[in-house]
């Protein structure tokens, strides 16, 4: 199975919010599941600045939320250089980061067009669905 076929079966899990979904082709099978949140540990805090939420893309200052959970990258390998920086402009679309989830690695596209100010998330550290990582002016 490639692997833009298995991530629009991610995709697809994530839109409908189903908790499971097994497909077999042939011989392989897959099977993407998707896991309730549960209350960070010591070991595994949440990454979410206190009083950060999403917000309308309208708005200024807007909070670029984390589409999934997972792992937090600011660049695209080890000792490389960031994808942005505070003071950057990005545009729709431009990536802002990694979030590594289930083993994979997922390009996080910027959603606000803008300039970045402040970067709300420790490179490397967890982050839930829906939590802050970026504030874009």
């Amino acid at each position: 199975m490639d692997m833009r076929k298995i991530r629009k079966l991610i995709e697809l899990v994530q839109e409908t919010g189903i908790a499971e979904l097994e497909v077999r082709d042939g011989d392989e099978k897959i099977r993407v599941a998707q896991f309730a949140s549960v209350p960070a540990t010591a070991s595994a805090p949440a990454v979410a600045p206190e009083g950060v939420q999403p917000t309308d893309k309208s708005v200024p200052g807007a909070v670029m939320p984390a589409p999934m959970a997972g792992t937090f990258y600011r660049a695209p390998a080890p000792g490389e250089a960031p994808f942005v920086d505070v003071g950057d402009t990005v545009a729709v679309g431009d990536v802002l980061c990694i979030i590594e989830s289930m083993k994979m690695m997922n390009k996080v596209e910027s959603e606000f067009a803008g300039q970045i100010a402040e970067v709300l998330v420790e490179n490397g550290k967890p982050v839930e669905s829906g939590a802050g990582l970026f504030r874009i002016l």
